[in-house]
């Protein structure tokens, strides 16, 4: 087994978010073929413009299975930080229903967007991790919305929410190398958990997380503090905030 590697993908896309062109089945399929133990199913959440209808969040816990082809699937949706104020568009009640919640910022949202200050990122993220049902900061090294990780890193520590590396904003240049080692060297230094994510919106790129894995060798990134590299201790921290789920 490679050193860095993961049990579980906590970011991935279906064809219900419309710039991704895979079926739920298709994702957990491959994951079971590559021997993942679970994938968290996020689609776009609130006023995104692939987002589907709320429906599609509110009926998962009715009707998606929890195992598919082997596979754990967690119900969850990838919501959007609306301002920098911290708010978050999709409400508390429909939250409830879900396992899994990544908050991300996405410039769609910024009416005639330019790069924000580090500083207004940082209180907007902190804001929001207030909510308890916030357990991932999706894609945080990404340029397009820069953070001041001194502050950050400690904050989700405490706040008991994940740090991303995500392979999909590494491989397209979204994440520069220098806001990948600042997160990895500050997350070691507090002892901060993150997670190995693909992004994916194909269902080949499921688990492949060759980016991130030069990454955290190049930080000599401390395996431990890979939240989803153990899925059987991450399924243990999801029931430990949600003990109502099934999981």
């Amino acid at each position: 087994m490679e050193v860095y590697s993961i049990r579980a993908d906590m970011h991935t896309h279906t064809l219900a978010s419309t710039h991704a062109y895979s079926t739920v089945t298709e994702n957990a399929k491959f994951a079971a073929e590559i021997g993942l133990k679970a994938i968290a199913t996020t689609d776009h959440a609130g006023l995104m413009p692939d987002a589907p209808h709320i429906w599609h969040l509110r009926n998962m816990h009715r009707v998606l299975p929890r195992e598919i082809c082997g596979v754990t699937v967690l119900r969850g949706a990838e919501v959007n930080i609306a301002d920098f104020s911290g708010k978050i568009d999709t409400r508390d009640s429909d939250l409830d229903s879900l396992d899994w919640v990544v908050l991300s910022y996405h410039r769609h949202y910024f009416k005639d967007y330019t790069t924000p200050d580090p500083k207004s990122v940082t209180d907007g993220y902190i804001k929001a991790m207030e909510n308890k049902r916030v357990d991932l900061l999706g894609h945080p090294t990404a340029s397009t919305f820069p953070v001041e990780w001194e502050r950050l890193v400690p904050a989700a520590k405490e706040a008991g929410v994940l740090l991303e590396l995500n392979e999909s904003s590494i491989n397209s240049k979204k994440s520069p190398a220098s806001a990948v080692s600042e997160m990895l060297r500050l997350c070691k230094k507090h002892g901060c958990m993150i997670s190995v994510d693909t992004d994916a919106h194909f269902w080949s790129q499921i688990g492949q997380i060759s980016s991130c894995r030069k990454a955290l060798s190049e930080a000599d990134f401390p395996p431990r503090l890979i939240a989803n590299a153990d899925w059987e201790g991450l399924r243990e921290r999801i029931i430990s905030k949600r003990p109502e789920i099934d999981l």
